[in-house]
Formats: structure tokens, C-alpha cells, sequence
């Protein structure tokens, strides 16, 4: 048998390439393949079988020779079931050998996370959360809470009505209306149960409000009622201190304000310094160096009586937190229509477990 040498190594290449492209099958490309590179009879087992018998001066040479076959087989090898493979497979094919793409995650909403916390601040203070309907009815939204027809904080309310009256369970019709404050949930809460009680009623509320940086028609708030013997206004204010500093900071500074709410007589408003500005005003707190978080006050009697509570014996306070309002402020956000783009890289910010 001939030794290798260059010009055999290129022979033997040029006649691999000739009998592939002559190939008419996967099978028979595959026997052109074993004649070259088989481990038995193919040619570059031939040649690593001449080492062996040669001279010591030409073993190296045949297998520099036989690799360079070898190798240069190969790449044509793999070339060839390259080009095989991207004609076999459509142009908008899943090629199922390419790593998968990891799926992005989501996370909850700012509001969500916000409400979450507020919640979890509650429950450490023993409150137990209640839940109600949104779709209300007047009695439970206005009349039970000491704003019968003709009061005015009903406009205040600027309420959203669904349908015409209803027979209520009061012997009187009633008009149906999408709630504008979750104090409706305490009523028919202290209705089925009996002091003392502890809640805290989160949810959706509507009002007739203009979309704009700090107002939205639709929005979340927490409130919160504590019914039992000998509670005053000292109580609220206490509890509201130590959730606001649990929330936002133990240097939080407040400020309670005198207010008027139909259903809490002493009621207050509570602000907050402002987290923009160093105190000498800016837009989000209406340039006074203070922005408006919630309102509270002492249960008012009426309220009591109307779900049959004892107001000689029972007392009480309440509170309504606006979520948005308390989100705006622990996650630096100006403009409360943010919360409701549903832009992602808005969203993604909160949240450091986002992919």
C-alpha cells in the first residue's frame, strides 16, 4: 500500500466530497461517512494501521498525514448534516435543541404590597380584617352612619347610584349605588356581632372624582373601628401614632388637625410631613409642607344606636386610610395615575424580584 502524503490526504478529500454529494440518501451519506472515517476498514484506519510497520523516521509523519484527513473529513461531516438539517426544517420551526427561554415573573402590585403591609401592621395590633359588598345600598352606606337623605355630606360623597329603588330589609326602598367608603363593611359587621370588636375593612371604593395627580374615581382605603368600654380619642390617637411609625418610619412626624365626619364626633384629619420637599411646600403637598394620610374621630353615638349598640356603655373610634395616598408616600411617586398605566417599567420598580 502507497504511504500517505499531501497530495493523497487532498485526494482522498476531494473524492469524500464527490461520493457525499453523490449520496442520495441519509443512509447512503452515512456509508459514504463509514468508508472514510470507519474505525475498522474506513481510510484513516488504514493509514494509523501502516504506523506500526514503517520506519521510525515516517511513523510520525503518516500520523500527521491521518489526522489531517481525519479532521478535514470531519468538518465536511459536519457541514453536510448542517446544511441537511436547516432544509429539513421549516423556517418557523422550534428548534428543540436550543436552551428555553426563561418565562418573566411577575410580582404584585405596588398598591398590593402596600396594602399588604398595612394589613400585616393591623393584625400584629390584634384588628381582624372584614370584608363586604361593593355594590351597596343607602341605608348601610349613609343612614347607619348618621347621614340620612337630606344631610349634606351626601353630596360630599358625590355618589355613583346603579339602579332605581329596592324593597330593604327596613320596610323602605333603597337605591342601589357602588359604595363610596368601606365604613358600610363596619355596619354590617357590628349588626351580626357584639362588642367589644377590633376590625379593619380594606377594599375598592367609588366616587364621582376628576382623574388627576392625587384623585382617581375608583381607589383602595383601610378602615379601621374599635368598639369597647371607656375608649376616647386618647386611644385613636395612640393607635394611629404607632401604625403610621410602623408604616413609614419611627421619625414620622404627625399632626392631628380638627375635622367634621357625620359619623365620629370629636373627628380629626391626620397629615404627615411632607416626603418631597424639605417643608417649604411643593405641588404634592399643596405647598404647606404637610400631606393629608387619613381621617378619624370618636365613634359617633347615633352610629352606635342604629345597630342597636348601647352608647352609654359602648364607645369607640374609626378611622379611613386612602391606600393610594399612603403608596404615593413610601414609594416616592408624584403622580397617583401611575399606579394605574400598567407600565412596566413603572411597575418593575417595586419589586426586586422581577426578572
Amino acid at each position: 500500500m502507497t504511504l500517505p502524503d499531501s497530495a493523497a490526504v487532498q485526494a482522498h478529500i476531494a473524492a469524500f466530497e464527490a461520493d457525499l454529494q453523490a449520496a442520495g440518501s441519509p443512509r447512503d451519506a452515512q456509508a459514504v461517512r463509514d468508508k472514510y472515517l470507519g474505525r475498522k476498514n474506513g481510510v484513516v484506519a488504514s493509514w494509523m494501521q501502516m504506523i506500526g510497520g514503517a520506519s521510525p523516521d515516517r511513523r510520525r509523519e503518516i500520523g500527521r498525514y491521518a489526522n489531517e484527513l481525519k479532521q478535514a473529513i470531519e468538518a465536511r461531516w459536519i457541514a453536510y448534516e448542517a446544511a441537511v438539517d436547516s432544509r429539513a426544517r421549516p423556517p418557523d420551526a422550534v428548534d428543540v435543541t436550543l436552551p428555553g427561554r426563561i418565562p418573566r415573573l411577575g410580582h404584585r402590585h405596588p398598591l398590593t404590597i402596600v396594602r399588604d403591609r398595612m394589613e400585616e401592621i393591623f393584625t400584629r395590633m390584634a384588628f381582624a380584617i372584614v370584608e363586604g359588598p361593593e355594590v351597596e345600598d343607602e341605608w348601610h352606606c349613609f343612614d347607619a352612619l348618621n347621614m340620612p337623605a337630606e344631610h349634606p355630606a351626601r353630596d360630599m360623597q358625590d355618589t355613583l347610584y346603579l339602579a332605581p329603588p329596592i324593597r330593604g330589609d327596613r320596610d323602605d326602598d333603597l337605591r342601589t349605588l357602588l359604595r363610596t367608603h368601606t365604613s358600610s363593611i363596619q355596619i354590617r359587621y357590628m349588626r351580626t356581632h357584639q362588642p367589644p370588636i377590633r376590625i379593619i375593612a380594606p377594599g375598592r371604593v367609588y366616587r364621582r372624582d376628576d382623574l388627576d395627580l392625587t384623585h382617581t374615581p375608583m381607589f383602595s382605603q383601610v378602615e379601621g373601628l374599635v368598639v369597647d368600654e371607656n375608649i376616647g380619642f386618647s386611644d385613636l390617637k395612640g393607635h394611629l401614632q404607632t401604625f403610621l411609625e410602623n408604616l413609614l418610619g419611627a421619625r414620622t412626624k404627625t399632626r392631628f388637625r380638627p375635622s367634621y365626619f357625620p359619623f365620629t364626633e370629636p373627628s380629626t384629619e391626620v397629615d404627615v410631613k411632607c416626603f418631597f420637599c424639605p417643608g417649604d411646600g411643593c405641588p404634592s403637598c399643596k405647598h404647606t409642607g404637610w400631606i393629608e394620610i387619613l381621617g378619624a374621630g370618636v365613634v359617633n353615638p347615633r352610629v352606635l344606636s342604629s345597630v342597636g349598640w348601647d352608647p352609654e356603655k359602648w364607645s369607640g373610634f374609626a378611622f379611613g386610610i386612602g391606600v393610594e395616598r399612603v403608596a404615593m408616600l413610601v414609594h416616592g411617586v408624584r403622580d397617583l395615575r401611575d399606579f394605574y398605566t400598567n407600565d412596566l417599567r413603572f411597575l418593575k420598580q417595586f419589586d426586586e424580584d422581577f426578572v
